[in-house]
């Protein structure tokens, strides 16, 4: 971890982890400290959630009945995610402020405690594998501010997200069970978030996602056929034409993928292969807080809107034990509004078959993202 980020350990009323990292005085020196008791009378956190194999597809698929109480938009002064003393009751951080905390989220998909009493297979059936969902979820609070966004953090408070990011991503990847971990964050209502404080999540899936498992497949195909790096390809390729790049710097570069499946949507690569955030150095991590902030703000200016952009930013990394030699690190940034006032909804084709259609060419959105430039 950076020398100018201290992260402290603490724990909930419930027996949940909670981690704040601090990048300001006096805490970050160690002067003060951010461990205040949590004072709230909190019911066991429920771990009910279970895996069943869908056998039509080769994927799993997460049973978590208990997320349907989760909850849902409150008001301002009833944010769980606000520091303590800021609404009218005591919220998930006991603390009266904070930089960057990371907590055990309350209502998990996945956890280490999972029900020991999940039968083998649904039915009886062996048709129909099924297993406790082994993992974790954590929440990853970016800014104290309620009304702020990550984009219009100071590159040294997302540094700290980095370097929690990085924190975690060694820590989970540790864990009994656990093969991927993926932090992300969801924002905007159109996207379906629950909180509307800046936010994100990190899970640790028991799997290799389906995404990344068809991404190693395919990766292993061109190796075995060319002996090359199938990502190292693509940015190589993307950059020699130039057409999609969005921002090219000495470490990272941005493009909109030639393919892209979304009316707004960019890839952020480093140019070195490292499997995760655990693994990049310090000027790795200088550059992406700089660049994942222009990035940020030139979607936000893509469509010519005073409002927030809805969009989902999804940090790709490679499985703890498999394939990890055949993907990198990167980043999948795409919002799902195509013009102002408009979103671009699944058709059944879509939703239905995985095929997708873009109303929009990566090289003309690419052309918006490199004109939304500037300050």
């Amino acid at each position: 971890m950076s020398a100018t980020v201290r992260r402290t350990d603490a724990r909930m009323a419930d027996g949940r982890e909670l981690f704040y990292f601090d990048d300001t005085e006096p805490y970050a020196s160690g002067g003060a400290s951010r461990a205040v008791p949590d004072t709230r009378d909190l019911p066991p956190v429920q771990h009910g959630s279970t895996m069943r194999f869908d056998v039509l597809t080769g994927e799993w698929v997460t049973i978590a009945a208990h997320r349907q109480d989760r909850t849902f938009l409150p008001p301002p002064d009833e944010c769980p995610l606000c520091p303590t003393g800021r609404g009218s009751e005591p919220s998930e951080i006991p603390a009266a402020d904070y930089d960057v905390v990371v907590f055990e989220n309350r209502f998990p998909s996945f956890s280490q405690h999972p029900d020991p009493d999940v039968a083998p297979a649904v039915d009886g059936d062996p048709l129909w594998s099924q297993r406790p969902a082994v993992g974790r979820c954590e929440v990853v609070c970016f800014t104290s501010d309620h009304k702020g966004s990550f984009a219009n953090l100071p590159p040294s408070r997302v540094r700290t997200v980095i370097e929690a990011w990085a924190n975690r991503t060694a820590e989970l990847s540790a864990l009994p069970g656990v093969e991927q971990v993926f932090p992300f964050e969801n924002r905007g209502p159109e996207i379906g978030v629950t909180l509307e404080h800046p936010h994100g999540q990190i899970y640790a899936f028991p799997f290799v996602t389906p995404r990344t498992a068809q991404l190693i497949t395919r990766a292993g195909a061109h190796r075995q056929r060319t002996g090359r790096d199938l990502m190292g390809d693509v940015l190589d390729a993307e950059r020699k034409s130039g057409s999609r790049i969005v921002l090219d710097g000495e470490r990272w570069t941005a493009f909109v993928p030639a393919a892209a499946r979304w009316p707004v949507e960019a890839h952020l690569v480093p140019h070195r292969a490292v499997p995760d955030f655990a693994a990049l150095d310090d000027d790795e991590r200088a550059e992406l807080a700089v660049m994942y902030l222009d990035l940020l703000r030139r979607l936000d200016r893509s469509l010519g809107e005073l409002s927030q952009l809805p969009y989902i930013a999804g940090w790709h990394q490679a499985p703890v034990h498999t394939g990890r030699d055949l993907t990198r690190l990167h980043l999948q940034l795409f919002s799902l509004r195509r013009a102002p006032g408009k979103l671009k909804y699944l058709a059944g084709s879509e939703s239905g078959m995985g095929a997708w259609v873009n109303d929009a060419s990566p090289e003309r959105i690419a052309q918006r993202l490199r004109d939304a430039g500037g300050s």
